[in-house]
């Protein structure tokens, strides 16, 4: 019930802001009224005594929050986990979103983000957390389908260049996992500044008026977190130039 009702109070937003390409909302959502509605239901949600329904001002902060957590959802979604968008599964932001409400609602039931900072870092670790799960159950059932294709008499083509059968499709990606890994062991300031921009697709000021520093801190850490991943990820690197 309660995640039927933040989809109908999501619903609503969505339909004041209207779709862009690839489903983007087009709405300001580095606007400052944006961060700033966010941050007045998250003091309103921290006022909420803890024996009182807080679903009401869950569902309008989630609401609120809408455009930004659809454009994070659709960045994560096709740059960091593009093959959970092809079949069998043929992921769709939308669907990636209902999820990460559904966790959201269900989280904020006992951890309250006192600031947008902390709001949206929750979200972003369910984010994470909704599509690691996808991707591992869609890895499980590989095998199983492997296995009923081989019994079945596959055709002597199969496993071949993947195009067009989707035979590769679904496979795993270990470099795609060694680079998460890397990124999750950046140090906390370096991993905040990669993910903000890198991976959520903020623009430098937008992620400083996220964390509370300047534009210049945030150059600084991103910089770093650049050069902790090349280190790490060096032979990957010269894997792609051999």
């Amino acid at each position: 019930m309660d995640t039927a009702r933040a989809r109908r109070s999501i619903k609503r937003a969505q339909e004041v802001f209207p779709r862009g390409p690839r489903g983007l909302y087009s709405c300001p959502v580095s606007d400052d009224r944006t961060t700033a509605a966010v941050q007045r239901y998250l003091d309103e949600l921290a006022g909420v005594p803890g024996d009182a329904p807080a679903e009401p001002v869950v569902r309008e902060l989630l609401a609120a929050a809408t455009g930004r957590l659809h454009l994070i959802c659709s960045s994560l979604l096709f740059r960091s986990y593009p093959r959970l968008t092809r079949g069998p599964l043929n992921l769709e932001t939308e669907d990636l979103l209902d999820a990460v409400v559904a966790r959201l609602i269900k989280a904020m039931r006992q951890v309250r983000p006192g600031n947008v900072r902390q709001f949206y870092a929750l979200a972003g670790q369910h984010m994470r957390w909704e599509l690691n799960d996808l991707a591992r159950r869609l890895d499980e059932q590989a095998p199983a389908v492997g296995l009923r294709e081989s019994m079945a008499g596959a055709p002597p083509d199969v496993g071949g260049s993947g195009d067009g059968d989707g035979s590769g499709a679904s496979q795993p990606n270990p470099n795609t996992r060694r680079i998460l890994d890397a990124i999750e062991q950046l140090p906390e300031a370096e991993r905040e500044a990669f993910t903000l921009v890198r991976i959520q697709g903020m623009t430098q000021p937008e992620a400083a008026t996220v964390i509370g520093v300047s534009a210049k801190t945030v150059q600084r850490r991103l910089n770093r977190g650049v050069i902790l991943l090349a280190q790490q990820l060096a032979d990957l690197r010269a894997a792609q130039r051999g």
